[in-house]
């Protein structure tokens, strides 16, 4: 049950909210001709702008690194890992073939140079390295990449292992992948590793290791900063990338394209068309306080309401301006204990009575359960105002 907070506000935006179908009906011959699968999403909005096929299972082979990168970007946002934090490479993960940095087994390297070692160079070992670190096994760690996956609502994914290699029931599609790239793409931290082009590892050592990125847009499409590329012969050449221009970010999946060159091609082409024809209007960056709602029970009367996203509006380009309002609806009965982070209602844009947007809104502080003597002080304090 929810309770409505706030009353309506009027906000500005440009009309036409067409249907994502139609949007890119007049593309869908040219687009993505060469791949077996493809989608291009607005990040903050999850507008489909454009798809093929985006619901087949497939491999993804390294662009299963997607979701490791979440996970360990979540780990670190909730404070239970740290980038200086050291992490051991276990023989398992030091035998990992295919994409790899040779991590030795029992060497040692910071969170940070195993991510950028994952985003960059698409290390299989240090994926495991870290999945590890993290599940305390592979095994366990695969075990919550499936559970994010059911809590985002993918219904088409399943992993199998941290890093891609080829494995039976191990699949998603084109548009898991965006969604996941989505979440993964709210902490912005994340392009810091994944929009490098070049870097070493063990820099200062005998053993320098040169990082190229396997996502050559990152230095030839303006805009691109992530997110992962994929090869296997099962899933051929793959990309998930991303791109921001003029507030507004872009999320292209490409699946089973027959070449390197296709493959860059077709992104860049699904890029360009999302750029052309539509805009993103920002209203609220993540983590904007929007309101204080009241907690019973709890050490603290009252708990932030922050958005738990970047909140934007998408248009076709030049379209007119029209109202559009947004409603705030609490989860009814707040009680101690709430922790930061946890979801507590949604924020709804609405244009004539139909909804455009709704996007979570969670706590942005730790309400802890109060004492006994707080209670009681609360309640003859009321006494005594009265």
């Amino acid at each position: 049950m929810k309770k409505i907070l706030s009353s309506l506000v009027s906000i500005c935006l440009l009309a036409g909210m067409m249907a994502p179908a139609a949007y890119a009906a007049e593309k869908q011959v040219q687009l993505a001709e060469n791949a077996t699968s493809a989608i291009v999403i607005e990040r903050d909005t999850g507008k489909v702008l454009f798809e093929k096929n985006s619901h087949e299972k497939l491999p993804p082979a390294s662009m299963t690194k997607i979701m490791t990168m979440l996970l360990i970007m979540e780990a670190i946002d909730e404070g239970s890992l740290s980038y200086d934090d050291t992490v051991r490479t276990s023989e398992y993960a030091a035998s990992m073939g295919g994409s790899q940095v040779f991590l030795e087994p029992g060497e040692e390297m910071t969170v940070s140079d195993m991510l950028k070692a994952i985003a960059v160079a698409s290390g299989n070992d240090a994926s495991v390295a870290m999945a590890e670190h993290i599940g305390g096994s592979e095994e366990e760690f695969v075990n919550m990449m499936n559970e994010k996956a059911r809590e985002l609502g993918l219904e088409n994914t399943h992993f199998m292992n941290s890093n891609g290699l080829p494995a039976e029931d191990h699949y998603t599609t084109s548009y898991d992948l965006a969604m996941i790239s989505k979440e993964l793409l709210k902490y912005e931290d994340i392009t810091k590793f994944t929009s490098i082009y070049e870097d070493y590892l063990r820099a200062d050592t005998d053993d320098k290791f040169w990082l190229v990125n396997t996502n050559k847009l990152v230095r030839f499409y303006p805009g691109v900063d992530g997110l992962k590329t994929g090869f296997t012969r099962e899933a051929m050449y793959c990309l998930t990338a991303t791109a921001e221009k003029n507030d507004m970010r872009v999320i292209s999946v490409i699946m089973g394209a027959p070449t390197p060159k296709d493959r860059n091609a077709q992104v860049t082409s699904m890029l360009d068309y999302a750029f052309n024809q539509f805009q993103t209007h920002k209203l609220y960056e993540r983590e904007h306080t929007l309101a204080e709602v009241e907690v019973s029970r709890g050490d603290k009367d009252m708990v932030p309401v922050v958005t738990s996203e970047s909140v934007s509006l998408l248009t076709k380009k030049g379209d007119t301006i029209d109202d559009v309002v947004e409603r705030l609806e609490m989860n009814t009965d707040l009680r101690a204990p709430i922790s930061k982070g946890d979801e507590i209602g949604e924020l709804i844009l609405e244009k004539n009575g139909e909804v455009v947007s709704t996007s979570p809104v969670v706590a942005g502080d730790d309400i802890l359960e109060a004492t006994w003597w707080t209670l009681f002080k609360r309640v003859f304090s009321k006494f005594g105002a009265a």
